[in-house]
């Protein structure tokens, strides 16, 4: 019983520790000890890249949305690239005058995101999702941030548009943000957003493909010694899918990419205590839930009886799923993407990660 006891306290730590402790930990910390950045209303030359693989039904808006940005023309470059759509996305926009279209064989988001980079020339580059919306000043209020030399990555604020069903996305969203919000107070972000981010043409690495920047861009500032911060009056919107259950599917994918950074992606090495503590809590432990809930629930069953905590522990847990099977919004979606993580290293383990992947427009 000593080994299941020892077990049930690490997994419960764990547990409370990333989803509460941390969280709380990490805000106050950023009263104490905060490291600012200088800002200034610069305006460097820009590159506004957007990924697209059959993003017609959307392409349009979103180039519409980028003209009408409050950023001079002629420092901005507009680039749709394009993984070998196979419906009208490229010729939707190459009607739009000034937009750079670049074609590329089916290689994934990354793949296209880097030869985008190679084929333009701007001080900044930045990215953007093709189903996404910028604030008219998002462009302006992302690149002030490089006013400071330290800072070679700056990540706007995403806000998740109100669902018509029962996604609970947003609620998750809004406490995400503030996480990243004291992170970047103490220095720099452990994630991103692929909606709405920039950075130093100087500072942009080509990653594995099949990594994705929004996990790998972050660290590998910190590793050469650069920041990666949050600017969060820098919008954009997207709407989420419709339901908690599209939204597993969607975290599912999400995090087999995760689990191939966190495995393969070196990103432990040479990041000071601070922010190893930040990865390590934010999202090693994170992405380990799924796991940690297992062990959790197996070992409260064994210790059942065995003193009145046990018995608490294994009768939340219980409780926690019988409100995510009755449909309970909150506890479903925590349920299914912890679920969701357990599945996607399973998927990794087993099949690898793919670096294509699908839109969605539900």
């Amino acid at each position: 019983m000593i080994a299941a006891e020892i077990l049930f306290w690490v997994s419960l730590a764990a547990l409370v520790w990333t989803h509460a402790a941390y969280p709380a930990f990490a805000a106050l910390l950023a009263r104490i000890a905060p490291r600012r950045v200088r800002k200034g209303e610069i305006e460097p030359t820009v590159a506004v890249i957007v990924a697209a693989y059959n993003e017609e039904p959307v392409i349009g808006r979103r180039l519409e949305n980028l003209l009408a940005l409050d950023y001079p023309p002629e420092k901005l470059q507009l680039v749709v690239t394009s993984d070998a759509s196979s419906d009208r996305t490229e010729e939707i926009a190459g009607g739009y005058p000034g937009v750079q279209v670049i074609r590329n064989e089916r290689g994934g988001k990354v793949a296209a995101q880097d030869r985008a980079v190679r084929e333009t020339d701007s001080e900044i580059v930045a990215f953007s999702d093709a189903n996404a919306t910028w604030s008219e000043d998002a462009l302006r209020k992302l690149v002030r941030a490089f006013a400071d030399p330290d800072v070679g990555y700056v990540c706007g604020q995403l806000k998740i548009l109100a669902a018509d069903g029962s996604n609970k996305e947003g609620v998750y969203w809004r406490y995400e943000m503030v996480q990243r919000g004291a992170e970047s107070t103490l220095g720099s972000v452990t994630g991103g957003n692929g909606s709405i981010y920039a950075l130093r043409r100087a500072d942009y690495v080509e990653v594995d493909p099949r990594f994705g920047h929004d996990l790998a861009l972050p660290y590998l500032m910190v590793q050469r010694g650069r920041r990666a911060v949050y600017e969060p009056e820098a919008l954009a919107w997207e709407k989420p899918t419709p339901s908690n259950e599209t939204e597993y599917r969607r975290k599912v994918r999400m995090f087999e990419h995760c689990w191939l950074i966190v495995l393969r992606g070196k990103m432990l090495r040479r990041l000071g205590a601070r922010y190893g503590l930040a990865i390590l809590s934010h999202r090693l432990l994170r992405y380990a839930s799924g796991l940690l809930h297992v062990v959790l629930l197996v070992t409260s069953i064994a210790l059942v009886t065995h003193g009145w905590i046990y018995d608490v522990a294994l009768a939340a847990q219980l409780l926690l799923l019988v409100a995510a099977a009755a449909g309970v919004g909150i506890a479903r979606y925590y349920v299914l993407v912890s679920w969701a993580t357990l599945v996607a290293l399973w998927n990794y383990l087993r099949r690898g990660v793919p670096a294509t992947w699908q839109p969605v427009h539900e």
